[in-house]
């Protein structure tokens, strides 16, 4: 199965791009609408972390492929620190963000995970870390 990459600037508009290159793909594909979804707000929260934690300001690169019954998105920035899920609290939860984590983990049911040498089309990442997600794939019921 192909794989397709989508290189994000560093904007405030990223986010909302990388979700709807996921969606065309996927739907593309066929794929269960369930599973777009989820894809789709997962991918949303690691290039929204990317876009305001990452400290490499080059924006990200977002991979996507479908293989082996299994969707795996993955998002590399410019900066070595690993993503940090911060302790929710009443006060945190009141104030926004910081749970964007809990959502991938959650949809994700903890098939996520970052590293510096994941495979970018047969390479790794040359500086920086990419942080990913699983998904099971399921296509869409025939009607």
């Amino acid at each position: 199965m192909p794989s397709y990459t989508l290189i994000c600037p560093p904007l405030d508009t990223s986010p909302h791009i990388a979700r709807d290159f996921v969606a065309t793909v996927l739907r593309a594909q066929q794929l269960d609408g369930n599973l777009i979804d989820d894809a789709m707000l997962c991918t949303s929260e690691l290039v929204t972390n990317a876009c305001v934690h990452a400290k490499g300001g080059d924006g990200t690169v977002l991979w996507l492929a479908v293989e082996e019954g299994r969707l795996r998105v993955v998002v590399y920035d410019g900066d070595e620190n690993p993503p940090v899920m911060r302790e929710l609290t009443a006060e945190t939860w009141e104030r926004g963000g910081g749970r964007g984590l809990y959502l991938v983990d959650s949809l994700t049911e903890g098939r996520w995970g970052h590293g510096p040498d994941i495979p970018y089309g047969g390479q790794t990442h040359p500086e920086g870390k990419g942080v990913w997600f699983d998904l099971p794939v399921r296509r869409q019921a025939e009607p």
